[in-house]
């Protein structure tokens, strides 16, 4: 059996992860072995963080519509279950730009779906 050289296609795998981990502190940055960890460990965690973003940024719609909703005596709850029941589909980014700067069309909104549900 040959031997087979790697050295260069080792190497060339070797840079590829410490320039990914180039700006990791300390020994992270500098030895393989640590810096192929990290590289799996930020991998994981920045897909787990792209869903996290999702989430961090649903939670202020949630609270701009709640706001609405109790302007208008109603809670978010309520309204967003009474969406579903007239079969009104809209997201939370959307009902959150009608409720923040809009006062006229928030309580249209309100009272479209309390009437229609009665």
């Amino acid at each position: 059996m040959t031997r087979v050289k790697r050295g260069s296609i080792a190497r060339r795998y070797r840079k590829d992860i410490l320039d990914f981990a180039s700006g990791f502190r300390g020994a992270h940055s500098r030895l393989f072995r640590t810096a192929n960890q990290q590289e799996k460990r930020a991998l994981a965690c920045a897909y787990v963080d792209r869903n996290n973003r999702k989430r961090k940024f649903r939670r202020p719609w949630i609270a701009r519509i709640n706001a609405a909703a109790r302007r208008n005596g109603i809670t978010y709850s309520s309204m967003i279950h009474n969406l579903f029941e007239n079969q009104v589909f809209m997201n939370r980014k959307t009902l959150a730009q009608v409720a923040t700067p809009d006062a006229y069309r928030s309580p249209r909104l309100v009272r479209k779906i309390t009437n229609e549900k009665d």
